[in-house]
């Protein structure tokens, strides 16, 4: 048992209540729906539209979803285990829905190393590093790629899964290495350096 299922075992005996209740905190708030957003819950499809775009998602019935008066509310459906841990990360996911269709989410790119270079050819993403065949990335439909001197790149979209996935897909074809900083760098990731090998 975990140890903070323990703790909490030890608190309810404290207090006499004799039932163990774990219940996430990011869950139990309540989601505002923005001024430019519309949303749309239809049983456990949730649609939300904005000037960014349009999303929807489906969840599993282990939560109930309910908007009212402009606030979405997620809650546990039952008292099982998988309910209990399901309605935090729901919760986050139509946050991040809400606000990915009004503001938008977005990631950057660096491209560094010797004839390193991005060209966008309609919805194809072309990267040269360094290897012998070119990398090619279909840029899938929602997501916005913008390249500023061949070596600067931005990943822009409603998705916040999407552009996660997509700036790790590029990050992945070259990871930056820690001795001369060569490769795919996302800015804001740290990148740890090593001092090279010194001759004798």
């Amino acid at each position: 048992m975990p140890v903070s299922w323990v703790l909490a075992v030890k608190c309810s005996a404290k207090f006499g209540n004799t039932e163990t209740t774990i219940m996430s905190r990011i869950g139990k708030l309540p989601i505002p729906v923005l001024d430019k957003a519309s949303v749309t819950i239809d049983g456990h499809t949730v649609r939300v539209e904005g000037p960014k775009g349009k999303l929807e998602k489906t969840f599993d019935r282990s939560t109930n979803i309910e908007l009212s008066d402009g606030v979405i509310n997620v809650t546990p459906a039952d008292s099982s285990r998988h309910a209990k841990a399901m309605f935090g990360t729901v919760r986050s996911i139509i946050n991040n829905m809400v606000i990915g269709v009004v503001e938008g989410y977005k990631k950057e790119i660096v491209l560094k190393g010797v004839g390193f270079r991005a060209v966008l050819t309609g919805n194809v993403l072309d990267l040269a590093l360094g290897y012998s065949h070119p990398c090619l990335l279909t840029i899938p439909e929602g997501i916005t790629v913008k390249i500023a001197e061949n070596t600067k790149l931005t990943i822009e979209g409603a998705d916040k899964h999407m552009v996660g996935e997509i700036t790790a897909t590029i990050f992945n074809y070259y990871p930056a290495e820690p001795y001369k900083g060569k490769g795919v760098h996302i800015v804001g990731k740290y990148v740890r350096r090593k001092e090279g090998k010194k001759s004798a």
